[in-house]
């Protein structure tokens, strides 16, 4: 088994890169107004931490810091919520920043709890 810290630097690594191709991917599709990708990855990465909150509890321990410190830690970034949310008021957008901050902490906690559903033993 790998050490933890290496399990972290590749987990991070992974997530790191996945995000890009989300922002990319989004970029593209959303245009650069509102930040959308970063809503994306936090609700999404809620709900994995959710499954594997549940799915590694007690027994697969060994695979946390790859998957939830690295994988999930590079993947989802709160600094990048605070900075958009952040602007969206700067600019002048203060409904859009308010339902931002809202839609982002409101649906991230509602897929944990999913994550957490799907993730435990029928």
């Amino acid at each position: 088994m790998m050490y933890p810290v290496l399990q972290v630097a590749l987990g991070g690594a992974m997530g790191a890169t996945a995000r890009h191709g989300v922002n990319v991917g989004a970029a593209r599709l959303f245009g650069p107004g509102l930040p959308v990708a970063t809503l994306a990855v936090n609700v999404a990465g809620s709900f994995l931490i959710g499954v594997l909150a549940v799915v590694l509890a007690g027994r697969g321990a060994a695979w946390s810091p790859l998957l939830m410190t690295g994988l999930l830690g590079g993947f989802t970034t709160f600094s990048a919520f605070s900075l958009d949310a952040l602007a969206l008021w700067q600019r002048g957008q203060h409904a859009g920043a308010a339902g931002y901050v809202a839609a982002s902490v409101g649906l991230s906690l509602a897929a944990v709890a999913a994550g957490m559903a799907v993730g435990r033993p029928a």
